[in-house]
């Protein structure tokens, strides 16, 4: 990773939100790739594996919950990804689903930046 920006991939289905995560992640000197659902976030990995997930739990079509699961069943390097999930849902219910998908992490919204660009590096192997 020495060579090139480590690749943050930002599947949520919020326009505000995908463009938070962009300009923070960005700034903390990351390439950032956005999907609005887990479909589109499956299909852009298969075209351009990432280094860090940061997934919305509550999307249409396909939500975070199910895309870990389908993503955590896709044979090596993909279901090794790590995976930050935030969500405005703070239930012990939720943390437990999100864990059993596969998070690395669960963040509640809203998420500072600060926070967000730690968590980043931290999952990339290089604290900041």
């Amino acid at each position: 990773m020495a060579d090139r920006k480590p690749r943050v991939l930002v599947v949520d289905d919020a326009s505000l939100q995908r463009l938070y995560c962009r300009e923070i992640l960005e700034r903390a000197g990351f390439e950032v790739a956005e999907a609005l659902n887990g479909i589109e976030a499956l299909e852009s990995l298969l075209l351009a594996p990432a280094d860090l997930l940061i997934v919305d739990v509550n999307m249409p079509q396909m939500d975070g919950i199910t895309f870990l699961n389908s993503l955590r069943r896709m044979p090596s390097p993909l279901c090794s990804i790590p995976a930050v999930v935030t969500s405005t849902e703070s239930g012990q219910q939720d943390l437990a689903a999100a864990r059993a998908a596969g998070a690395n992490f669960y963040l509640i919204k809203p998420v500072s930046a600060d926070i967000l660009a730690e968590y980043a590096w931290l999952m990339c192997g290089t604290a900041r």
